[in-house]
């Protein structure tokens, strides 16, 4: 049986490195879900961003690891999922949604996909961004224009079956940062402070 492929910079790596890695992959692909998900329930917006199909649009994202676009101005971080709230805007409302998002997240990596021995995450970071990804879903589902139209639709709780799989999707990420959060927490010995805000004033924090 031919084991996974041996290279030098795995010797720099401990156990909880490893364990960073797994947990980044699986932030990383629940946010694809859900930005593919946004894409679907909302067509209209992959669309305005000039993009050949939904796939396109998605793969911006998650196969060329950028979350910066100059149709954004830039933006990252609540910063930009600011902007895909804002009535003016005509531009991609899930691009820059999932965007913030996604570099809120990021963030709290340190901005990085590899780890190893000396690398030293900050547990409240991580904790601060699963808090952050509360507010955001707060947001999708309650923030909307001066007419009363949600910006974006998300969940879908009409008639005998409810939609419940953003709901889901985003409890995923939400409890992958909180675990993680917890481990290096215990594996450094330091304290989370927790915080607790009411959603329809929360802020974003720091990360």
């Amino acid at each position: 049986m031919q084991g996974r492929d041996f290279r030098i910079s795995s010797l720099a790596k401990g156990d909880i490195d490893t364990v960073v890695e797994i947990h980044q992959r699986e932030a990383l692909s629940h946010l694809r879900v859900l930005m593919e998900k946004l894409y679907k329930r909302n067509p209209q917006e992959w669309k305005k961003g000039g993009q050949a199909s939904l796939d396109a649009s998605v793969a911006r994202i998650f196969d060329y690891g950028t979350w910066q676009f100059d149709e954004l101005g830039c933006k990252t971080g609540a910063d930009c999922i600011h902007l895909s709230f804002r009535e003016d805007f005509q531009g991609d409302r899930v691009l820059a949604f999932v965007a913030g998002l996604g570099s809120m997240v990021m963030a709290s990596y340190d901005d990085k996909k590899e780890f190893f021995i000396l690398d030293d995450l900050d547990p409240q970071g991580l904790y601060n961004s699963a808090r952050n990804v509360e507010i955001a879903v707060w947001q999708l589902s309650n923030k909307r224009t001066s007419k009363g139209n949600l910006f974006l639709l998300s969940n879908e709780a009409t008639g005998e079956v409810h939609n419940l799989s953003f709901e889901r999707e985003f409890g995923k990420l939400i409890a992958d940062q909180d675990t993680l959060a917890q481990i290096i927490a215990d594996k450094t010995n330091r304290s989370i402070s927790r915080i607790i805000q009411t959603m329809a004033t929360a802020v974003f924090l720091p990360i």
